[in-house]
């Protein structure tokens, strides 16, 4: 696995699409077979929080991916792993 090609003047133009990790945890929830109630409960997060995680408005912290990623029983570096390669495939087929 490669690391993506970043387009831009600096390494500040580099910022992780925040849609594509709302998508990725949504799947995951989603093939769990988890409403977003259930999640958030055994997260220990607010509702309106993962759902605008969800929806590509916010960005989860590492713990509240953490928390996340636990609830689901799942590794967090499975989260990650995905998120990357959505992120490579969006690069490669724009």
């Amino acid at each position: 696995m490669g690391y993506p090609v970043f387009r831009g003047d600096s390494m500040s133009d580099m910022q992780l699409n925040p849609v594509i990790v709302g998508e990725v945890i949504a799947r995951f929830r989603n093939k769990k077979g988890v409403t977003q109630e259930v999640l958030s409960g055994l997260a220990d997060i607010g509702r309106t929080h993962l759902s605008a995680i969800e929806q590509g408005e916010r960005k989860p912290t590492l713990e509240t991916l953490y928390r996340i990623s636990c609830a689901l029983d799942v590794n967090m570096s499975d989260i990650v792993i995905a998120i990357e390669a959505e992120i490579n495939q969006k690069e490669n087929h724009p």
